[in-house]
Formats: C-alpha cells, structure tokens, sequence
C-alpha cells in the first residue's frame, strides 16, 4: 500500500514537472513565435489529423489479423473504435497503456473468446513496439551515415544503434528457434529491486505473450508478416507527417530527415513513457533534436505542440466512443437480465402448476 502511494505521489510530481516544463519552454520561445509558425502551418494541420486518422486505421487492421478466431460478428468499424479507445487511455503514460488495452478486452465482450482476446491484444502491441524499434534502428544508421554529429553525439548514436541491432538479431533468432528470450530477460530483470515489485506476479502473463507470438509466426505466417508490413505502413504515416509539418514551416526538408526526426522522437516517446502523457519531456526532446540537426528549436516546438494536438483531437473521439460503447454494454446487459427474470419467473410460475391439471 505504501509502495503504490508513493508511486502515486512520483506521477503526480511528475505530471507536474512535465507541464511546468512545457510552460517555461513556450515562455522562452515566445508565445507569439508559437503562434506565428501554427498560423504559418495552416490549413496543413488538417493534413495532419487525416493522416492520423489513416494510421489509426491502418492499425485497426493490423491488429484485426492477430485474432486466431474467426471475428465475422465483429465489424472493422468496432475495432477502429475500440482501437481510438486504448490510444485515448494510453495518452496517461505506462500504466495508461495497460488500462487502455484492459479496454480493448474488455470491449470486445462475449462476442470473442476472453484468450484470443488477450492473446490478439497482447500480439498487436508486441508487433507494434518491434517494428518501431526497426524504424528507430533505420533512422539512427541513416543519420550515422549521411549527417554531420559531433564526436560525443556520433559515439552515443552508434552504441544505441549497435545495442538496438543486437536486441533485434536476438529477438529474430528466438522468434526462429521459439528460444524464450523474452520471459528468461524479464525475470532477470525481476530480479532487480527497483522492477521487482512492478514484474511481481506478471510472469505467467509474459509466458502467455511469448507462446502466442512464436505461435503466430508459425501457425500464421501469412496474417503475421501481413500485420509487421501494416504496423511499418503506419509508422511510414508518421514519417510522412513530419515530413508534410517540415514543408509548411519553410524548413529545410526531405523523407530522409523526416525519417531521422521520426526515429529520434520515437526516442523521446520511450523514455518519457514513465512521465504520464510526456508532457514537457515530448517537446523539450523536439526542440532538442531540432537545433542537433541545424533546424530552430521553435520549429521542434511548433513541431511537437502540433503533434500532441492530433493525438489529443483522436482521443477526444477515442473518449466519445468509450461513453457511447459503455452505455451500449451497459444496455445490453440489462437487457440480458431481464430476459433472465423472466425465463426464471416463466419456470416458477409453470413449477406451481399442478401436474394434474397439465394432463387434463
């Protein structure tokens, strides 16, 4: 209990930190250079929510080719919507993302299997985290390659880029060979005092998780390198998002660099996952990637701001859908018990009826 204050109490601070941090980033920009720069992106802001909305879409798909059951009485228009759901919970940071794909489950209701529920759950978010670490790593060997760093700034992208090559050659082989990698590492991990009690009891879970990819590979090899093509179609929806933003603020620009922000950002994302919603850390880090590749850092921020505006329009429709889906299941059951009432009143009534008189 008083582990689960405290954790409570870090979020808060940090929630708290991360807007104070965003207040003092826009202050020295200067609110009216903000402005200037959205005013100049315009109407390509609404570029900006399609592509997002296409991305959402492209992942609906994805992640509808993970289910091992046959999902016919669950239309493409209900997983979209269940889809802006867990994105809108997910918003809150790491325990955000649980609750939201808690959701997703839940959703689904009796109309799936509460396993292959899981199980495609569970999938979709691994393949999604695996094929943005193969975005980052092609990033990070594009920069390395054909920018110009400083020598401390080269050293650390290429000892990320080796250490990410070597999770991915790893994690390959153990998806070939069904080595459990991924359950060993984590309770290695569990290992350590500060992962213990998060890790504690989550073990069965990973196992579960582990056995459902390597038998998606192998069952499935169709659907699933269909899914890992759709998850990097809808990174590319990202890339080309940077690159459209890039255009109409009059910065120097091409899906290469586009490529490199998106990679350096994803960056960003992973580490301001334990701040909820990466506020302040998300555009701070922009701003920071911007002036390391000789672009303005109100560029980054307008950038970021721009951004975080999309991911918050979809979860606003996210956040609808969750109150219009609630209030359906909620009908639904109460309708389920009613029905119930009365089959169970129809079968006392006829049990007080004498027999005899049934036969005459």
């Amino acid at each position: 209990m008083h582990r689960m204050r405290v954790r409570q109490a870090v979020h808060y601070l940090a929630a708290a930190l991360g807007i104070a941090l965003l207040v003092v980033l826009v202050r020295r920009t200067g609110t009216g250079t903000v402005i200037h720069q959205v005013k100049i992106i315009g109407w390509g802001f609404g570029l900006v929510l399609l592509l997002g909305g296409i991305g959402h879409l492209i992942k609906t798909w994805a992640w509808r080719l993970t289910f091992a059951c046959e999902i016919k009485n669950v239309s493409f228009a209900r997983t979209f919507a269940l889809r802006l759901v867990s994105e809108a919970i997910a918003i809150l940071g790491l325990p955000g993302q649980v609750i939201g794909e808690a959701a997703r489950v839940s959703l689904l209701g009796s109309d799936v299997p509460i396993a292959n529920s899981i199980s495609s759950v569970t999938l979709d978010r691994v393949l999604y985290i695996v094929t943005s670490a193969i975005v980052t790593l092609t990033g990070m060997i594009a920069a390395l390659l054909l920018l110009s760093f400083s020598r401390m700034w080269r050293l650390h992208a290429l000892l990320f880029a080796l250490g990410a090559a070597v999770m991915l050659a790893a994690s390959a082989l153990a998806l070939r060979r069904r080595w459990p990698i991924f359950s060993r590492a984590a309770r290695a991990i569990g290992r350590i005092t500060w992962f213990k009690g998060w890790l504690d009891g989550k073990h069965t879970v990973i196992e579960s998780a582990e056995r459902n990819l390597f038998d998606f590979y192998y069952e499935t090899p169709g659907p699933f390198w269909q899914s890992v093509a759709l998850n990097i179609a809808c990174h590319g929806t990202a890339i080309l998002e940077v690159y459209i933003l890039l255009g109409f603020m009059g910065a120097r620009g091409s899906l290469f660099l586009a490529l490199v922000l998106e990679a350096l950002t994803k960056l960003i994302n992973t580490v301001g996952t334990f701040n909820p919603g990466n506020v302040g850390t998300y555009e701070g880090g922009n701003m920071i990637i911007f002036r390391l590749l000789g672009i303005s850092g109100a560029a980054g921020l307008t950038m970021a701001l721009c951004r975080r505006a999309r991911i918050l329009f979809w979860a606003a429709i996210g956040a609808l859908c969750l109150i219009v889906m609630s209030k359906a299941t909620r009908r639904s059951e109460l309708a389920r018990g009613e029905a119930t009432g009365r089959a169970n009143a129809c079968d006392l009534l006829l049990s007080q009826i004498p027999c005899d008189s049934i036969q005459q």
